[in-house]
């Protein structure tokens, strides 16, 4: 009798996931039959550590005939990031900004706000993908990260955006590169009010944004956040000065 072989584990599933989304016409499939040719049809944990940026250039180049691997579509920056995710590092990256200690009612008059991010300190991802959430407390005097909220878990849920949008519930506004329709009626469901900005930035110069127009004109959606009564919410109102 054949002993029955252990489907892959949830982590190893979850990190190649993750990592094709991370590539720029890299699928999922691709990806797997990439990995598995060079490590095995049955992929460890462990596995997943000796794929490098090296492997993954040459490896998509051969599938598309390319002979330097330069023009395949999928940049270098992009596979190094899918090189970290396979290898788990993504927790550990040094290029994450660092949480700040925060009690709640230390920033009288503030908002948190949740950034979706997929690499280091920067407005980078869409809601639906992006590796994780920075979230921030702001006020007109003061920017703190109180958290970072990695998405990996979104992947086993049967709503992956409710999923998101609950993991965020506690923010009053979320930033995003982009954001479908479906996903941001659950978004607005759970009382956060999202921001596209296609092409995102620097995570600290996005909120600093937010910052002078709570200062100098806030829009009726923030007065209403900040509790200001509906009557007050359009008076002195320029709609050019915050994003919309």
């Amino acid at each position: 009798m054949e002993t029955a072989t252990a489907p892959i584990s949830r982590e190893v599933a979850l990190r190649i996931a993750l990592a094709a989304r991370a590539m720029p016409n890299a699928t999922l499939p691709r990806l797997i039959e990439l990995l598995q040719r060079q490590l095995g049809e049955e992929i460890q944990l462990d596995d997943l550590r000796k794929v490098t940026v090296t492997q993954l250039k040459t490896g998509f180049a051969s599938a598309d005939g390319e002979e330097d691997g330069e023009d395949i579509g999928i940049g270098l920056e992009a596979m190094k990031l899918a090189v970290r995710i396979l290898w788990g590092e993504t927790q550990g990256d040094d290029s994450l900004p660092r949480i700040q200690p925060y009690t709640e009612g230390d920033m009288p008059g503030s908002v948190r706000v949740a950034i979706a991010s997929d690499q280091g300190d920067t407005l980078s991802g869409h809601f639906g993908s992006c590796l994780r959430f920075l979230v921030y407390q702001v006020s007109p005097d003061e920017i703190r990260l109180v958290d970072i909220r990695d998405t990996m878990d979104a992947e086993f849920a049967p709503d992956k955006n409710l999923w998101r949008a609950q993991l965020i519930g506690d923010c009053q506004v979320a930033y995003v590169v982009s954001i479908g329709g479906p996903a941001a009626a659950k978004v607005i469901r759970a009382d956060i009010y999202p921001i596209k900005l296609p092409d995102g930035g620097k995570a600290e110069e996005v909120l600093v944004r937010f910052q002078q127009a709570m200062r100098e004109s806030p829009p009726p959606w923030l007065l209403k956040i900040l509790g200001v009564s509906a009557e007050k919410r359009l008076k002195n109102y320029d709609a050019s000065a915050a994003d919309e």
